[in-house]
């Protein structure tokens, strides 16, 4: 069986799931085996990924509206050490979480976790409190994950209160529920956060950061060169959109299931680019097994490039090995 990596997959710590914040994740609206699966950091969680081949999880706390403090995120990823990372290294490695409504306190919480706790990088909401980062309130975090040499995956998150009434109108709460989430908001805002970042400057000034986003890219490959050609009249920044893309931004297949959103992103990113994801267990890793079985069936990928995609670009991005776990840096 084709070994896979996979890197948007969740858990909610205890300490949120007892406080008032818990209100933030969501998890309503999904399943209640959900909710049982994403409080677990071993048995149930190691045995469904042994069911479907899964060598290694990144895993990372199931992102809130990016307003969680500091002490939050600390016991989330003391937790997800503790309980996780440390007990079994060699398949589950971590993402950390960060306050980042208090930047300066980001900085400090991911320095902690990639230098104390060994994690290979951040996973953040997509706005914090509805504030997008191209502010640059928000960059000393893009810049320490620049000097520690780890990526921030860039997760969808609800919209907040300012923004939720665009997807209400003449249909029931529910479709309003899906099209502000899963079925629209969360992927169109994280590719407008994405243009946002770099109409911003953000890649000039920070030309070796790494980006992750989910779901075959948020809905960018799409766009990309329609972007890119109107982006000038807006005045460009030093690098063009299409070498931002290609250096700094990588896209994983998260909760993507199927092979048209494969095929478009093919054509804009450079398969060293693609990382396979399940999204779990929001996600279930059957599907996930199931889809790089359809791909390697498709032709779309060359079976070196399916490996690629399945575990070896994760491997070269996050500095992990299958039968290792993370290497210390």
């Amino acid at each position: 069986m084709l070994p896979l990596i996979t890197l948007e997959e969740h858990f909610v710590s205890t300490s949120l799931r007892d406080s008032p914040y818990a209100s933030t994740l969501g998890l309503e609206l999904f399943p209640p085996e959900v909710s049982r699966k994403i409080l677990n950091l071993q048995s149930e969680r190691l045995q469904d990924m042994d069911d479907e081949g899964i060598a290694i999880q990144v895993v990372s706390h199931n992102p809130g509206p990016g307003a969680l403090p500091l002490e939050m995120c600390r016991a989330a990823n003391d937790q997800l050490y503790k309980d996780g990372t440390s007990r079994t290294s060699e398949r589950l490695a971590g993402f950390a979480a960060l306050p980042m409504s208090s930047p300066l306190q980001a900085v400090d919480e991911l320095t902690r976790c990639v230098q104390e706790l060994g994690f290979v990088g951040a996973l953040i909401s997509n706005h914090a409190e509805g504030h997008f980062f191209d502010d640059e309130l928000y960059w000393p975090v893009f810049e320490k994950a620049q000097a520690l040499d780890v990526p921030i995956y860039i997760h969808p998150s609800f919209p907040d209160k300012t923004q939720a009434p665009r997807f209400q109108g003449n249909f029931s709460k529910a479709a309003a529920e899906a099209m502000s989430a899963y079925v629209w908001g969360w992927h169109s805002d994280v590719g407008l956060h994405f243009v946002r970042l770099f109409a911003s400057g953000l890649f000039d000034r920070y030309p070796r950061v790494k980006l992750i986003l989910g779901h075959m890219g948020e809905m960018v490959p799409f766009m990309i060169e329609r972007i890119e050609r109107f982006c000038a009249r807006w005045g460009q920044p030093q690098r063009s959109l299409a070498t931002v893309w290609a250096e700094n931004i990588w896209v994983t297949t998260s909760g993507m299931f199927t092979l048209g959103p494969l095929a478009c992103a093919l054509r804009t990113t450079k398969v060293d680019r693609i990382l396979f994801s399940i999204d779990y267990p929001l996600e279930k890793n059957s599907d996930g097994r199931k889809f790089i079985e359809k791909v390697q069936k498709s032709g779309l990928l060359t079976e070196e490039q399916v490996e690629m995609v399945a575990f070896r670009n994760a491997e070269n991005l996050l500095r992990i090995k299958i039968g290792v776990g993370a290497i210390k840096r």
